[in-house]
């Protein structure tokens, strides 16, 4: 009998389709396969198995349809879902049940998608292993003492434990793509604005960008789709149609492709191993028929100090709401203190410690003398970069580079060393600063565990991420997560 959890998105649909089996069925079996691992991996806050049955039951009755209708998903805990509980990986919000849907989750639900229940992610995004989460870490399914990458960890091993064929992650810096990188699946920042930021807690609203996981990447170019376009309600959103992504997925052909290797990406301070693979995946797109040069983008070089600047600065205004007035924890609450006092004691006992980090020097860097000397220097460099990748795209149609400086590490590892921690960002956050899209695809494996290949492309151009990715996908076929603790 078929597995039905190591089903591709596609193939799911498939089934479900024709009645070889039900969307009842295929939700049950990925339900099951949570109950039976996920205490190991915890990729899970949240399983609603009551509402995931009951969309499941609207596609079977041909309530819903779509090219994904019954498939089911993991929704990173960052994006809103009504009478569902979202944390952000927060005790600050333990417990809220939105009163509204984002637009993200509406599109799924119109598409006949199964959401299964939300996933662990950093405390408020901010993190690159799922070890600041609140609610504990989120484990490697290739090996579960090591990292699944973060901020979006659990969606990421959602997907490599067979717990889902699809989910939804946010990446503000790189928490998609890292995540997809050391865990051996496909992550997809799309172009900023591509898809609504209306009802994701925001963390750097100027980066905040919510994106498709998947195993496969015309699974995740479906899903990409199911989940773009414009929405009225974000100020920030492309009033454009959604580029062709399915349909370069399928075409999946480079021949003639100009490819962009970075020449700041690569080299020092990346793994001898992850340089290897990165180096064996640009010679087979050369196989393909692309043209590979190399490209110099000086100014990548201050993405990371650029970034760690502009994003907590952002993240110390967003995060202000939460004064355990309007909505989430309240602690200290007695009559005795005063409601500043109740504001302090609150965020004291809600926020963790790298929130706090962050919100600090945020507030710090957007302080009365010091605004122009920190942040409105890195909105500078946030320009160069953008004038470095508009020059490159003068010549090249796309850039690649390895997707994170190394294979995932181990728990606990970096956990004293912030800076360390932050560095694993270093190739996916010069995207983020510019705007445009980015993908992670497996580019094979440095001892033992995944590496990913990132290929960028210019704003709006999501479809060559889709091209390339598929293309490379088809040369290279990924080895599935081996799961050895499984059977131990």
């Amino acid at each position: 009998m078929t597995d039905l959890t190591r089903l591709t998105a596609v193939e799911t649909a498939a089934a479900i389709a024709s009645r070889e089996t039900s969307a009842v069925d295929v939700a049950q079996a990925h339900l099951d396969r949570i109950a039976a691992v996920d205490g190991a991996v915890h990729a899970f806050l949240h399983v609603d198995a009551e509402g995931a049955l009951a969309q499941a039951a609207r596609v079977d009755a041909g309530e819903v349809t779509g090219p994904l209708a019954g498939v089911p998903l993991a929704l990173k805990d960052v994006i809103v879902t009504k009478g569902v509980p979202t944390t952000v990986g927060s005790r600050i919000l333990e417990g809220w049940r939105p009163p509204y849907d984002a637009t993200v989750t509406e599109r799924l639900r119109a598409a006949g998608i199964v959401v299964l229940g939300k996933t662990n992610m950093d405390e408020f995004a901010m993190g690159s292993s799922t070890e600041h989460s609140a609610y504990g870490p989120t484990r490697n399914p290739w090996d579960l003492t090591r990292i699944p990458g973060g901020s979006g960890g659990g969606s990421a091993a959602a997907l490599a434990a067979y717990e889902a064929p699809l989910a939804v992650g946010t990446d503000t810096g790189g928490s998609i793509r890292q995540p997809a990188s050391v865990t051996g699946t496909v992550g997809v920042k799309p172009t900023y604005g591509g898809v609504s930021r209306y009802g994701l807690v925001a963390f750097s609203s100027s980066l905040d960008q919510a994106g498709p996981c998947a195993r496969t990447v015309l699974d995740a170019a479906l899903l990409h789709e199911a989940m773009a376009g414009h929405d009225p309600r974000d100020s920030t959103s492309i009033d454009a149609p959604v580029p062709p992504v399915v349909a370069a997925a399928r075409k999946a052909d480079v021949a003639g492709l100009r490819v962009g290797v970075v020449k700041e990406l690569s080299g020092e301070g990346y793994e001898t191993g992850v340089q290897e693979r990165f180096d064996e995946a640009v010679a087979l797109l050369q196989e393909l028929g692309a043209t590979v040069t190399e490209v110099s983008c000086p100014h990548f070089a201050y993405a990371l100090p650029a970034y760690y600047l502009i994003a907590p600065s952002e993240a110390s205004s967003n995060l202000a709401r939460f004064d355990s007035v309007r909505y989430g924890q309240r602690v200290g609450d007695d009559g005795v203190h005063s409601l500043e006092e109740v504001m302090s004691i609150t965020r004291a006992a809600g926020f963790g410690a790298e929130v706090k980090r962050r919100i600090v020097l945020g507030t710090y860097a957007l302080s009365s003398g010091y605004y122009d000397a920190y942040y409105g220097q890195a909105q500078k460099v946030r320009t160069l970069i953008t004038r470095d990748f508009t020059a490159a795209f003068e010549s090249v149609d796309v850039l690649v580079s390895p997707a994170s400086p190394g294979v995932a590490f181990p728990l606990g590892a970096k956990l004293d060393d912030p800076l360390a921690m932050y560095r694993q960002d270093l190739a996916t956050i010069p995207s983020n600063l510019y705007g445009g899209p980015a993908m992670s695809v497996p580019a094979g494996l440095s001892e033992g565990l995944p590496v990913g290949l990132q290929v960028m492309a210019p704003v709006q151009r999501d479809d060559l991420l889709y091209l390339v990715g598929g293309a490379f996908e088809a040369a290279r076929p990924f080895a599935s997560t081996p799961l050895t603790w499984e059977h131990a």
